[in-house]
């Protein structure tokens, strides 16, 4: 397994990252495979492993930390803060109340004394991003988290971040985990550029997005044992004419992989860890042999004339559906922020608005691709 440095931390992670996120009830809460699987990666030569506390809401946390019992010293691990953990308003968020709090819980889950990877899920706009990097600074300081990151912000967020570390002596994010895969390219004009620009890892998620680039899908069937088929099902409705756009690239991309002499879902690995501001693509497994498959893709190394080939199918900087981005600024989902008000209506807007951030964390919260 090839080694690579994240940003200019000096730390050396695996190219594929082990995502947990199939651990617990939304995928797999067998310890005793989950155990196998962890075993098996880091056989195969993987440090790194990556979950977040809303996964299986704190199963996934928990298996990962029994899984890596006696090698936690020798794993570079990572774990994530903000989706709402129930229905609790305060049980969610960026806030210092929130992450002193969650931070103990997530230790408490994974039975480690530190995390090496802190990271904030999503953005959130009710919370000053000072109050939460003076909370995470603190936590650094305090010796229970080692690095700060980030996952799925925009650059700009990103650019803010590193003016408030060097405005006002925060702790810098170190690592931004944003989506990215042939059918998800919009951070190749910005995020990725950014990340180098200050020097920043890039781990990013999904690179087969959601499983369509597992090879699966195809025009005229559909798979009937895709666990994510039945939970977010919405991703895969056929009616969509997002969906119908990606059955026709997958005919496309299939050639290409064809005549390169790998399978799809290799070449799309491939694909995202082959651009140099990546330093290492999350492959999130929920069975033993889904993971053999996907090990099997690390060797892999694409050339220019594939990567031109793929360039021609889906082009640079293209997200083909919104469903790969996997956030929408509240600018963008509440209508009520693009629009002036009269004076009379300010403050019905003003709740409005606070009732549809509320519905669009739970939204968020509901989505655990990452």
């Amino acid at each position: 397994m090839e080694m690579r440095v994240l940003g200019r931390t000096g730390v050396s992670v695996s190219k594929f990252c082990f995502g947990a996120g199939m651990f617990g009830y939304f995928g797999n809460n067998d310890p005793a495979e989950c155990t196998q699987m962890v075993r098996r990666a880091l056989d195969a030569g993987i440090n790194y492993f990556d979950t977040s506390d809303v996964y299986s809401h704190g199963e996934s946390e928990a298996l990962l930390g029994r899984a890596l019992k006696g090698t936690r010293d020798e794993v570079i691990l990572a774990t994530k803060f903000s989706l709402p953990m129930d229905g609790n308003p305060n049980h969610r968020g960026n806030s210092r109340r929130w992450i002193m709090r969650e931070v103990e819980a997530s230790l408490k889950r994974l039975d480690t004394d530190y995390i090496d990877l802190y990271q904030i899920h999503r953005p959130d706009v009710t919370t000053d991003f000072d109050e939460t990097l003076s909370a995470l600074s603190d936590l650094v300081r305090a010796g229970k988290v080692r690095m700060l990151g980030s996952s799925t912000f925009p650059a700009e967020h990103l650019v803010e971040a590193q003016w408030i570390a060097e405005h006002r002596g925060r702790e810098r994010i170190r690592v931004e985990q944003p989506p990215y895969s042939i059918f998800a390219r919009r951070i190749e004009a910005d995020v990725l550029p950014t990340c180098q620009r200050y020097g920043m890892g890039a781990v990013v998620w999904s690179p087969l997005s959601q499983g369509w680039l597992t090879g699966k899908w195809r025009r005229g069937q559909v798979p009937n044992d895709t666990n994510r088929q039945k939970l977010q099902p919405h991703l895969y409705d056929m009616q969509r004419p997002d969906n119908q756009h990606k059955l026709d690239l997958i005919e496309k991309l299939d050639v290409v992989a064809q005549e390169a002499g790998i399978p799809l879902i290799h070449m799309a690995l491939a694909f995202t860890t082959a651009h140099p501001a990546v330093t290492s693509a999350i492959i999130g497994p929920r069975t033993l042999a889904q993971l053999d498959g996907l090990l099997e893709a690390a060797p892999v190394v694409l050339s220019d004339d594939v990567l031109d080939a793929i360039d021609a199918i889906v082009a640079p900087g293209v997200t083909v559906s919104r469903d790969d981005d996997g956030y929408m600024a509240p600018e963008i989902a509440d209508r009520k922020l693009r629009r002036r008000a009269g004076s009379s209506e300010v403050h019905e807007a003003a709740r409005e608005t606070m009732r549809n951030i509320e519905a669009y964390r739970e939204q968020q919260g509901k989505q655990v691709g990452d």
